[in-house]
């Protein structure tokens, strides 16, 4: 029996510094708009962590190092494909930030994030990068409406 899976491997990472503060991504995309993190897609050939240091560099104009991998997002879509966020964390940057065509890119501080315009699903999201007993957010369908399972 064949178990493969098409899977589409994304990443997010959540930057932080000394003083309290997260970089974040105010998206301009229509597929999932808001306040996120900055990411993306893993290219054929890439390995993860190199993907997560290349879209962060492309979005944000930062060189990050050291990431840790602190958990997963992940769905099953109708056609039965899956797709995999990867989700990273690091406080090792440099470089000074500019924002791309994927968002305006600044930085807030930890304890105001929620009371920004979060991408949805971005509230669970941010308990996984923050607490390390959690590590997945399942994304199910069930009676024709999206649910949560964080564990």
């Amino acid at each position: 029996m064949d178990r493969s899976v098409k899977t589409t491997l994304t990443n997010l990472c959540l930057i932080y510094d000394d003083t309290g503060h997260v970089l974040v991504e105010d998206r301009k995309s229509p597929n999932w708009p808001g306040i996120t993190f900055p990411g993306g897609h893993v290219e054929a050939g890439e390995s993860m962590s190199v993907a997560a240091i290349r879209e962060v560099f492309e979005e944000t104009g930062l060189t990050v190092a050291e990431l840790q991998l602190c958990g997963i997002k992940d769905w099953i879509n109708e056609d039965g494909s899956r797709y995999l966020v990867l989700l990273y964390k690091t406080n090792n940057f440099i470089g000074k930030i500019k924002s791309s065509s994927e968002g305006k890119v600044f930085w807030t501080e930890l304890s105001k994030l929620k009371l920004l315009k979060l991408a949805d699903g971005m509230d669970e999201l941010v308990k996984i990068f923050l607490q390390p007993n959690l590590s997945e957010q399942f994304l199910y369908q069930e009676n024709s409406r999206w649910k949560s399972r964080t564990q």
